[in-house]
């Protein structure tokens, strides 16, 4: 019988604050990224995901992921619509299952988040803030009941995902891509350096990320265990390979190591780790980390052979770290982590590969197709993408009418906006204007 346990409820209370510590720490992450006119949309973008999918999932999601089947494993029921029928003593295994909600919870909010890196400095906030709930439905919480919940298809048909790669990383990578290609290039893709504005904000962001992730992934454990502690390992040394691989691939390819390089190293590290991490060893986790910085410092390139603008490299590291991830589960996978299936490797033969790589493309579909369709509805009903103008101007100024820096574009103080009554405005309400019309944009 389920009971509650004080031990695991701590964990998974700790856990759940440390996952919903990535949001914030995603937002700076990409708000380093971008140039100095979108620092604060694409920091609000990851900021609105929180209310906008606590609100969702809430309401239907949650219910829709985990409260039985209602349609063969393809959908949840609706049992739990607005939380109903969920006390503080009903148990999920050895936890309570309002807090099991909310661990769950944080995940859908990272994930929405994670998608906005795809379509900075670009995309109109009402638009996002009107796609990401009804994407937290009917992607997110299709594709967690799928893969996670004991009556889901993929689950049912033997699928390994321990925190997310299928759900959290490939779901977004998937579905960023396809707003990547329904909002179109920025204004000067492939043609303008559109370098990162602040990389200590990057790397601050990244630490945070990190920080956060021993939560996302031990704490998918729903226990205070072994088996957390050996996810705990995986996660930091997949975490450290990563970064070595990708340092690795820039001093021989470029003959220099790169911070920016180092912070996305130990990211896509990170995302490959999240689905293998309660399925293979030590040594296992050092491969997968080492083998996801490596494929992703290239598979970041294929958006200039390919002609997407993928901004801040979602699909470069989320969807192919993901991928890397998920796959090598099929070859690395040890029964004394997993208590039964085994990879290749360990002599489980090429069965759990193919479980793998069926779900990875089913998955990718999905999210690709519905994310791109409910892109184009929106853009067809209000429009997802801002005018030129506002764009070649700043984001931030003509999304939010504010700028995250006092100076110009030039490095002069920006014209104060006139306040009410003809007072003196604020100083940096919009960028600095040449004679000729907008002043660059700075890389």
């Amino acid at each position: 019988m389920n009971h509650i346990d004080p031990a695991a409820t701590a964990w998974l209370l700790v856990s759940t604050a440390l996952v919903l510590l990535m949001t914030p720490g995603l937002a700076i992450f990409y708000g380093g990224m971008v140039r100095t006119t979108g620092v604060l949309n694409m920091i609000m973008m990851s900021f609105i995901a929180i209310p906008l999918v606590t609100v969702s999932w809430l309401l239907v999601g949650y219910s829709l992921a985990f409260s039985g089947t209602g349609a063969d494993g393809v959908l949840g029921g609706l049992s739990h619509l607005g939380m109903s029928g969920i006390a503080p003593s009903t148990a999920h295994g050895q936890v309570p299952e309002l807090l099991f909600a909310t661990f769950q919870l944080t995940f859908a909010i990272i994930t929405a988040a994670l998608v906005s890196g795809a379509i900075a400095d670009r995309a109109k906030f009402a638009a996002w803030v009107v796609f990401v709930p009804i994407w937290a439905v009917v992607v997110y919480a299709v594709v967690a009941h799928w893969v996670w919940a004991p009556g889901g298809w993929l689950f049912r048909f033997g699928v390994l995902d321990y925190a997310g790669g299928l759900v959290v990383e490939i779901v977004s990578g998937a579905s960023a891509l396809a707003l990547a290609l329904v909002l179109g290039p920025r204004i000067g893709f492939k043609k303008e350096a559109m370098r990162p504005h602040n990389l200590p904000f990057v790397l601050l962001g990244v630490g945070l990320l990190w920080f956060g992730w021993f939560g996302f992934n031990a704490g998918s454990a729903l226990a205070a265990n072994g088996t957390a502690a050996a996810i705990f390992l995986n996660t930091l040394v997949a975490g450290c390979l990563g970064m070595l691989g990708w340092l690795t691939v820039e001093q021989v390819r470029d003959g220099k190591p790169t911070t920016f390089g180092a912070a996305s190293g130990v990211v896509a590290g990170l995302v490959a780790i999240t689905p293998s991490c309660g399925t293979v060893n030590t040594l296992g986790a050092a491969v997968v980390g080492l083998m996801a910085g490596i494929v992703c410092s290239f598979a970041i390139g294929l958006k200039f052979r390919f002609s997407y603008d993928d901004s801040l490299d979602v699909v470069g590291v989320h969807f192919v770290g993901g991928v890397v991830g998920v796959l090598l589960i099929g070859l690395l996978a040890t029964d004394v982590m997993t208590g039964g299936p085994r990879g290749l490797f360990y002599g489980g033969g090429l069965t759990q590969f193919g479980k793998q790589t069926l779900a990875v493309a089913v998955v990718a579909g999905y999210a690709f197709a519905v994310s791109f369709l409910l892109a184009k509805l929106i853009d067809r009903v209000m429009g997802f993408r801002i005018s030129a103008e506002d764009e070649t101007s700043g984001v931030d100024f003509s999304q939010h009418a504010e700028t995250a820096y006092a100076e110009g574009v030039h490095g002069h103080a920006a014209p104060r906006k006139p306040g009410p009554f003809g007072a003196p405005g604020v100083p940096g309400q919009r960028p600095e204007r040449t004679p000729d019309g907008p002043a660059e944009r700075p890389h």
